[in-house]
């Protein structure tokens, strides 16, 4: 143990001595959030109970980097506290390798990443790592990668999944029972200029249709941009995906977004609309466009209605997609604190019917989002939040229970605390 203990020093030591050649930094995260929920994901009905939880991750974080090779290693544990007894041999919490990858720097302006990483582009609204989400999202992944350091950047990556334990496996390659691609290949560009930029994205996903095992691809073609003029910001977007779903549907199906956003006097002021396409019961094909891997919990109001683990539509498995009409605004308090405030109007993406058959209308409620937010001190912030949902009766018809008439509600706060435990880098 003293050997060991007297290698570890020794090795420390060394980098310091040399940062030029190699640095390493260990950081941490805790981040424990309490929840009330009472109307949270979907419509509460009479007799319904609040919940309340707190749930905490914790993550241990490792990095290093020389010259032309850079090394990441994330460990997390995702816990409800109280879910395991004081005594316990079994743990329920979720433990896992978040991110372990390697990128190396094999030419000027080009690299390659590898392994376990997270796959976060433009706003995150295709491709997020989910950081709300306490696990977060992660895929295991090839990456190359060309930055000309200038405003131009290109990656292409792919990844293909198996979910049996070597050796085991000796014939076939059936991937099915999990809810992710089996192979996936996507293709990503940016170019930044002084007054914007602008993205184009391709993206294959490939999944077994478990029939008969037979694969179906869905395509995603997207392009992303941004310009500014003096006080005025514009964002777009535009999405398409064709190909065909999981259970070999043909796909048609779209987004549009745009966002201007004025900076005045008191708090940049942000007004826009969502569109996502969606099925009714008369459509013959999938209409409903796919989010898939994106951090959705930012975009469509944050009780998660809609596109966050839960459905809302009148055909199995095909969202009828949303229109949402948002003003947002995020205030300075002070040096240390802000308010944000965002106000949704929602309606249906998709023709809506009753049980009848009839046409319904396509309202379906009103969402308001308070966030305070407050730093406390380095590394250290406090996050209080709280929502309330006006709903109509059509959000009974999407999301299938509850009671459109009463109040739903959501609140919580959330501490946050990334320390540097240990650094190299000079300052």
């Amino acid at each position: 143990m003293a050997r060991c203990r007297s290698f570890v020093i020794s090795f420390v030591l060394l980098l310091t001595s040399y940062p030029v050649l190699a640095q390493l930094t260990i950081s941490a995260e805790i981040r424990p959030r309490a929840e009330f929920r009472y109307g949270f994901k979907t419509l509460r009905g009479e007799g319904d109970q609040p919940a309340f939880f707190i749930e905490q991750r914790t993550r241990l974080n490792a990095n290093f980097q020389n010259e032309n090779i850079e090394a990441y290693i994330s460990f997390q544990d995702v816990r409800i506290w109280g879910n395991t007894d004081q005594i316990y041999k079994t743990d329920p919490s979720l433990t896992n390798l978040f991110q372990g990858w390697v990128k190396y720097n094999f030419f000027e302006n080009w690299s390659f990443k590898l392994g376990r990483q997270t796959l976060d582009y433009d706003n995150a609204r295709f491709l997020g790592d989910l950081s709300w989400a306490q696990q977060s999202r992660s895929h295991d992944a090839l990456l190359f990668i060309f930055d000309n350091k200038t405003g131009s950047q290109l990656h292409v990556g792919g990844a293909y999944n198996q979910s049996v334990n070597e050796p085991t496996q000796l014939f076939g390659t059936t991937y099915i029972g999990l809810n992710n691609y089996k192979t996936m290949q996507f293709a990503w560009f940016q170019k930044k200029g002084n007054s914007g930029s602008l993205s184009l994205l391709f993206h294959n996903d490939g999944r077994q249709v478990a029939a008969d095992t037979s694969m179906a691809y869905r395509q995603t073609y997207a392009a992303i941009g941004n310009y500014q003029v003096n006080n005025l910001s514009l964002e777009g977007e535009f999405y398409y995906q064709g190909g065909k779903n999981e259970t070999a549907q043909n796909v048609s199906a779209f987004l549009a977004s745009l966002t201007a956003t004025f900076k005045t006097g008191l708090t940049p002021l942000s007004l826009g609309f969502d569109y996502v396409s969606g099925t009714s019961l008369m459509d013959s094909k999938d209409k409903s466009f796919n989010p898939l891997y994106g951090t959705n919990h930012k975009f469509y109001g944050y009780m998660d209605y809609f596109y966050v683990g839960n459905f809302h539509g009148q055909v199995a498995g095909d969202p009828s997609g949303l229109l949402d009409i948002y003003l947002k605004a995020n205030f300075n308090l002070s040096g240390k604190s802000k308010l944000l405030a965002h106000v949704h109007q929602f309606y249906s993406g998709a023709k809506l019917y009753n049980s009848s058959v009839e046409e319904v209308s396509k309202n379906l409620g009103t969402e308001i989002d308070l966030v305070y937010t407050l730093d406390i001190a380095s590394n250290t912030m406090l996050n209080v939040g709280y929502s309330i949902l006006f709903a109509n009766e059509s959000m009974e018809v999407v999301k299938g229970r509850g009671d459109y008439k009463l109040g739903q509600y959501w609140a919580w706060v959330m501490f946050t605390y990334k320390p540097v435990i240990f650094s190299t880098k000079n300052e």
